[in-house]
């Protein structure tokens, strides 16, 4: 049972989401997560829903309360329009937390951070500005949102230790690390999807996310039809504003009869491929933390990925269970992908080792206590103390000869895995109203 809090509980908007009960969209999954878990903490929290996404219309899901909010629906406008709307109205409630997810839709903290009681908070989950799906305009408006993300909100919250260094490194400001959580698979489902689509267990390479660019799956088809044998493709997901690159993917697949395309699934279908793949691939060039590998390593299924830093983080080096190729190269990932297929049994003991290992290190449960202390934090009610501007080189060198200071005791202060480098971020806006 989910301890609750001594002190009392807060009223916390999410801005930014596309909405609750999650579908597809990590971001969504993420707010679902964290958010039912601070209701049971004993904390109210509004989740402003655009209506675009979904079917169902609910006041309220796992204790959360849901705001349906118009926007305007277009790639550009979607996400700024509802994300100003919900500003406006959540200034004008009586919440003690603004939590933005994403750095477009945080672009927006910078009103109520200055005219409003309420604290900011905003939660980066990955460098938006380099989304493939972007023209030079909207890369340019999401670079200065970069560097608002860093600058702006009372606490920012990354979500990968490569997002962190990037903060530290290149916008020189510490950030709270909080990753995302996974849950423990339900036992398993009966549902008749491997029928549907004419699959059999343990004979299939599974692909899931949205068709984009960073995520490459037109990479994966291209490399997979270099694969000998009758293994099929199953590539789960939808457009993401990126009908052009879709239609691409459509038609790689079409030259490959191997391959499957079955748009986006949830619940028990995906946990049932899941369960089944011989193993899940995820090529993107570009990600935040992804919860499709969380997941997939969950259900104790063979891994093949990329080798950028997230993915690196997550499996800890290339082995059986986890295995890693160089991002873009379809010539390795074709030979990456036969070596997995024909040593299945070596690969699904090795992943047996990564499930426990992510079960154990990727919780939802100390990511929502971790969240619950970064509102604190901002709130100043917390004994520890937010982020500050990462010093220069010749700052360090005044400082303690580099290191860091001792604490009052003597002792160096030990950082933990959440929550690290705790210190008061310096003010770059006018306070507001006490």
């Amino acid at each position: 049972m989910t301890p609750r809090p001594s002190h009392p509980g807060l009223r916390i908007a999410m801005i930014g989401q596309k909405g609750l009960p999650a579908t597809f969209g990590g971001i969504e999954h993420h707010v679902e997560e964290l958010g039912s878990r601070l209701v049971e903490r004993g904390h109210e929290v509004t989740v402003f829903c655009r209506p675009s996404y979904g079917e169902a219309r609910r006041e309220r899901y796992r204790g959360m309360r849901l705001l349906q909010l118009p926007t305007v629906g277009t790639k550009h406008l979607d996400a700024i329009v509802h994300s100003a709307l919900a500003t406006t109205v959540a200034m004008r409630s009586s919440f003690d937390i603004l939590h933005y997810h994403a750095i477009g839709p945080g672009m927006l903290a910078a009103l109520p951070r200055v005219a409003s009681r309420a604290r900011v908070v905003l939660t980066v989950h990955g460098l938006d500005d380099q989304r493939a799906k972007w023209g030079l305009a909207a890369r340019t408006l999401l670079r200065t949102a970069g560097w608002l993300s860093a600058h702006v909100p009372d606490a920012t919250i990354v979500v990968s230790r490569d997002l962190e260094r990037h903060y530290r490194d290149v916008r020189r400001r510490h950030t709270l690390y909080i990753p995302n959580g996974v849950c423990t698979p339900a036992a398993d489902s009966n549902d008749p999807v491997l029928d549907r689509f004419g699959l059999k267990a343990g004979h299939y390479l599974l692909f899931v996310g949205r068709l984009v660019p960073e995520k490459a799956p037109d990479l994966l088809t291209s490399a997979f039809r270099q694969v000998p044998g009758d293994h099929r493709l199953v590539l789960v997901g939808g457009s993401s504003f990126t009908d052009a690159y879709q239609e691409l993917v459509r038609r790689l697949a079409a030259d490959d009869p191997r391959v499957v395309l079955t748009g986006y699934l949830f619940g028990s279908e995906l946990a049932t491929l899941y369960r089944n793949a011989a193993a899940f691939v995820l090529p993107s060039s570009l990600e935040g933390l992804p919860l499709t590998l969380l997941e997939a390593a969950s259900y104790g299924t063979p891994v093949v990925a990329s080798a950028i830093a997230p993915h690196i983080e997550v499996l800890d080096g290339s082995g059986p269970g986890g295995r890693l190729f160089a991002p873009g190269d379809r010539q390795q990932l074709t030979q990456v992908l036969t070596q997995v297929l024909a040593n299945r049994k070596v690969e699904r003991q090795g992943a047996a080792l990564l499930r426990e290992r992510v079960l154990r290190a990727y919780s939802w449960d100390d990511a929502a206590a971790a969240t619950e202390r970064a509102y604190l934090l901002a709130l100043g009610r917390s004994g520890v103390l937010a982020g500050r501007r990462v010093p220069r080189a010749s700052d360090r060198s005044r400082l303690d000869g580099g290191r860091e200071a001792p604490t009052g005791d003597g002792r160096r202060p030990a950082h933990r895995d959440h929550l690290s480098r705790e210190t008061r971020r310096l003010p770059l806006l006018p306070r507001r109203p006490a």
